[in-house]
């Protein structure tokens, strides 16, 4: 998938292209459809499909205490994307600029920069200062411009319509099968395994420290997972998303994993954890004997866990 940040002034696309827009967090079963679509209707006109996200998202750039925590990383927005059959994605970085155009400058750029020739957003999108622009306005826009605008209906599951911030809010519950249902697959973070302080292998249950991007995460607690190795081995075991209060309480969002019946060196390497179960929240225990008691038990639970899973 071709990754553009910057916009030449001639036209990325001589042929034209089909374009969505959107932050795209967490690339659930709404967006699925909504690129579905868009490939589907990228075919039948022959042009390469695009879609056109913002960095930083629109309300972490006007409020970043605010803002609500991410469910994906631009990396694992990536993955996703790549899966559903996208052609390119348009980073484009919200600054000033950005936040200043005016929804007449706004469609300008999709015509000379993008030269789009198909246009499929929400019906409740907005854009430009003072989000002046809206569907209405890019329809009028269409026909004035010849590029075809087509809105995506909500997709509704249980009668409840599907977005980021219903998978949010199931994901800080602890409830994972059911933002499961909402994503189309097990919610997962992925980063690089970076040396920690080796307390786990002082404690008898060596973890991996892995490096999550987002400032924020929807989940904390301690949870029955699987990690899946660079090679695509896949361990289950347990991890912990949180501040490590019984060891050394820092203000980052740290994720540890312990895989089960492993022995190795990861350093270095990306892995991915899938979250199945949270089997409590993170709590700070009085001494290490008290705190080993507890992997322990949360170890026992997971292994119950996995293995009532793989009978049932």
């Amino acid at each position: 998938m071709q990754l553009i940040r910057h916009l030449p002034s001639a036209p990325l696309f001589p042929k034209g292209c089909a374009l969505t827009i959107g932050n795209f967090d967490g690339v659930h079963i709404g967006h699925q459809k909504v690129l579905n679509d868009l490939v589907k209707q990228a075919v039948r006109l022959n042009l390469p499909t695009l879609v056109m996200c913002f960095e930083p998202q629109p309300i972490e750039y006007f409020s970043e205490t605010a803002a609500p925590a991410r469910i994906s990383t631009v990396r694992d927005k990536i993955t996703q994307l790549i899966k559903a059959g996208v052609a390119g994605l348009y980073l484009a970085r919200f600054n000033d600029d950005f936040s200043s155009m005016s929804a007449e400058s706004f469609v300008r750029m999709l015509c000379q920069q993008l030269n789009v020739k198909l246009l499929i957003v929400g019906d409740d999108f907005q854009f430009g200062k003072n989000r002046h622009g809206n569907l209405a306005y890019l329809k009028k826009a269409g026909r004035e411009f010849g590029f075809e605008v087509r809105d995506s209906a909500s997709f509704l599951v249980n009668e409840e319509r599907v977005s980021s911030t219903l998978i949010r809010c199931a994901l800080e519950e602890g409830a994972l099968d059911k933002a499961s249902g909402y994503l189309g697959r097990r919610y997962s973070m992925s980063g690089r395994v970076m040396h920690g302080h080796k307390r786990g292998r002082e404690l008898g249950f060596p973890t991996a420290n892995i490096r999550v991007k987002n400032r924020k995460t929807p989940l904390k607690g301690v949870f029955a997972v699987t990690i899946t190795l660079e090679s695509g081995l896949v361990y289950e075991g347990v991890a912990n998303v949180g501040t490590r209060p019984s060891i050394e309480e820092t203000p980052h969002v740290l994720l540890e994993a312990n895989l089960f019946d492993f022995s190795g060196d990861l350093y270095g390497q990306r892995v991915a954890v899938s979250f199945y179960k949270k089997l409590r929240d993170e709590k700070k225990f009085d001494g290490l004997d008290r705190l080993k008691r507890q992997i322990t038990i949360d170890s026992e639970q997971a292994k119950t866990y996995f293995n009532q899973k793989r009978t049932a």
